[in-house]
């Protein structure tokens, strides 16, 4: 029973989006063509390997163990294909990175465009998100996380800043119409502006440190906005005095060096590792991966 690559490739890629149409964006096919070659590959499996609803797009049971086995053995395809890039005079191919979207604002924008510069024939693919996913799985090559998410047999690489920090600000007209905080547990009796995770979870509470001491502290408010998408919706809400945030310093800066916000309690601001970039030391470095190690480390 044969089953053409291709339509393996399709209904991987349906089944890692959840959807045809996302999938479809990131092939760069149609949904139409996707779901032709998903129900061809059904008929010749005789099997259903996808539940498909107006709604949603979940494998089936035997579409799940297919998956657990196709995803690798299409990853081992793609590296001895990657081994023709060797004998190249420069690299060439996709490389799909998985990061948070913090590192997509705040990493990559110092990076890429001297990347893409230096290497023409490579295109990146950057998938943000605001879970942790399995990177491997996921059909990515490598992935951005903070050394407390990194998987134990993951090769990382430092990458972007190494030392990050927490800011707290807030708009003068907030600070002038509701105080200024002077310890963090005063933020409790303030306005304080959360984000939600994809998961439905809010972020983690809020942390300081001085001296030694470390604060916690879960602040309540008037808004929430998912992580994913909706950051900059806070930071332009507190821009307008609407109440307090609490995020990466670099993501403040702007709004920090024009007055637009204020700094709130900086003495209490936490200071972090920077992130890394991860890939599995299983398989043989694609070309476009290796040209972008090769470039972070200057």
């Amino acid at each position: 029973m044969k089953a053409d690559l291709a339509d393996l490739n399709a209904f991987l890629a349906v089944a890692q989006a959840r959807g045809f149409r996302d999938a479809a964006r990131t092939v760069g096919s149609s949904a139409s063509t996707l779901s032709e070659a998903v129900r061809r590959l059904e008929a010749r499996l005789g099997v259903r390997l996808l539940h498909r609803t107006t709604r949603s797009v979940v494998p089936t049971e035997v579409g799940t163990r297919l998956i657990e086995r196709l995803a690798p053995a299409l990853g081992e395809v793609e590296a001895a294909l990657d081994v023709v890039n060797l004998f190249r005079d420069r690299p060439a191919g996709t490389l799909r990175l998985n990061v948070p979207v913090s590192a997509a604002r705040l990493v990559l924008p110092t990076i890429l465009p001297g990347f893409l510069a230096a290497y023409p024939d490579i295109q990146v693919e950057i998938v943000a998100e605001d879970i942790l996913v399995d990177m491997v799985a996921s059909g990515c090559d490598a992935g951005i996380r903070y050394d407390e998410r990194l998987e134990q047999d993951m090769i990382a690489v430092p990458i972007g800043p190494r030392v990050q920090r927490f800011a707290t600000a807030a708009a003068p007209a907030y600070l002038k119409a509701r105080g200024r905080p002077a310890h963090p547990r005063d933020l409790l009796e303030h306005a304080c502006m959360r984000g939600r995770f994809t998961s439905g979870m809010l972020t983690s509470p809020w942390e300081f440190e001085r001296d030694g001491e470390i604060v916690r502290i879960e602040p309540q408010g008037p808004l929430i906005a998912s992580v994913a998408g909706a950051v900059d919706l806070l930071v332009d809400v507190a821009s307008a005095g609407g109440g307090i945030i609490h995020l990466f310093e670099d993501w403040l800066v702007p709004a920090l060096a024009s007055g637009v916000l204020e700094p709130v309690l900086p003495e209490w601001w936490q200071s972090f590792s920077g992130p890394f970039l991860y890939y599995s030391g299983r398989r043989l470095i694609p070309p476009p991966l290796r040209a972008l190690l090769d470039f972070i480390r200057g």
